[in-house]
């Protein structure tokens, strides 16, 4: 890991050593200072213990005329005061120029956060004015909250500080965790540190809106917060989002990642698609109450099935699943997904249609994630399906009866 002396201004790989850590909303690519930018930058004498605290660093005046250079001295000031020697930033810690580079660094991103002794979240678009005039609304204005490296950036420190564009201290993630929750809707206890149990849905609708400068990257800024390491392939589009989906079912059993709908408005709105969803818009929800996996056994017992398996199994070709289902209205079928929303009683369900002439079924309907009652849980079948890794552009789905259940 890269980091830059807070007072020295170069690129140095010290070892285990405490370190802040800035997020931030980046400016255009040619006015951040990069990891070329300070590849030459005059190292100061060391003839006495404190006599590099006398010469002020010399910037290249191409360096010098960068809008990204002000905030770059301004959080290095800020961790200086603080007591650390070093501090990480994105911008001109990274090699981006060094593919591998750059692939290990995203792939390491949420740990580096995670381990910092503390974050600074710099806020270009808030002064200090609107900050006394109210706190919350000023917050909320902030583009900060609307991007997707950020989201990793405000849960995984433990520690995490806001300024505004002055650098003047706005307060920290434990003293505003209440109004975070109501800009965010992360739970407070995630934002508090505390353990809670949370499910592939309700992490994946806090990714929702946010935006990205690439595609890709909205998959990649979620492989943290799912514990997922992967290639990094920019280029891949929306199969970076589906590659995620399919590297977080390796290693779990959670049906919410089935529950997803799909707005009227959304521009993939096809009636018929693949199982997974197509970008963390999907899962939005306007409820405030989030989507919760249902124990299996009390799962099995209301559905009055003694057969149904738990969980996934891999293999070659793709990841296999069995899910109670039953004939629906028209060629649809309906089938149940073991989760609910928090304040309900029964599961949601999905739809899914039949393909002429083959046992492959698609997801149909994919604006509908349906409310069940207790009259749609009679008469289901549990069913296997198969998630091809071959069909990652149109996932679909391959249906068999379980041996010794009736069609």
């Amino acid at each position: 890991m890269r980091l830059l002396h807070t007072k020295r201004f170069t690129l140095e790989t010290p070892a285990n050593v405490p370190y802040a850590i800035l997020s931030h909303r980046w400016l255009a690519d040619s006015e951040e200072v990069s990891f070329q930018d300070l590849q030459h930058m005059p190292v100061p004498p060391s003839g006495g213990s404190h006599d590099h605290h006398n010469h002020a660093p010399t910037f290249p005046p191409n360096v010098l005329g960068k809008s990204g250079l002000q905030k770059l001295q301004g959080a290095c000031n800020q961790a200086s005061r603080a007591g650390y020697q070093y501090i990480w930033i994105d911008t001109c810690c990274i090699d981006k120029t060094n593919s591998t580079e750059l692939s290990e660094a995203i792939n390491s991103m949420y740990a580096w956060y995670r381990d910092s002794a503390v974050c600074y979240v710099y806020l270009h678009d808030v002064d200090k004015e609107a900050v006394a005039a109210d706190v919350k609304t000023a917050l909320a204005r902030a583009v900060w909250f609307d991007r997707g490296w950020t989201l990793q950036e405000l849960i995984a420190p433990k520690t995490v500080c806001f300024f505004a564009k002055d650098w003047s201290k706005i307060g920290t993630k434990h003293e505003f965790a209440s109004i975070l929750h109501e800009i965010t809707h992360i739970r407070q206890e995630v934002l508090l540190g505390r353990p809670c149990t949370l499910s592939i849905a309700e992490r994946m609708s806090w990714a929702a809106g946010r935006v990205t400068y690439k595609k890709e990257d909205r998959a990649y800024s979620l492989m943290g917060l799912f514990d997922i390491h992967m290639p990094i392939i920019y280029g891949e589009g929306e199969k970076a989002f589906r590659r995620l989906q399919l590297e977080i079912m390796k290693s779990s059993d959670d049906q919410t990642i089935f529950a997803w709908h799909l707005s009227l408005a959304h521009p993939s709105n096809v009636r018929n698609r693949g199982s997974l969803a197509p970008s963390p818009d999907a899962f939005s929800c306007a409820s405030p109450h989030p989507i919760v996996n249902i124990d299996h056994s009390h799962f099995v017992k209301c559905l009055l099935l003694t057969d149904l398996r738990r969980g996934y199994s891999i293999s070659n070709d793709g990841l296999h699943i069995t899910l109670p289902m039953k004939k629906g209205g028209g060629d649809a079928w309906l089938a149940v997904l073991r989760c609910k929303g928090e304040d309900q009683e029964f599961p949601y369900g999905i739809y899914l249609k039949q393909i002429a002439g083959s046992d492959e079924f698609l997801r149909t309907s994919p604006t509908k994630l349906r409310k069940l009652e207790s009259e749609d849980l009679k008469g289901l079948t549990p069913r296997k399906f198969s998630v091809y890794r071959s069909h990652l552009g149109s996932l679909r789905l391959l249906c068999m009866l379980c041996p010794g259940r009736q069609s």
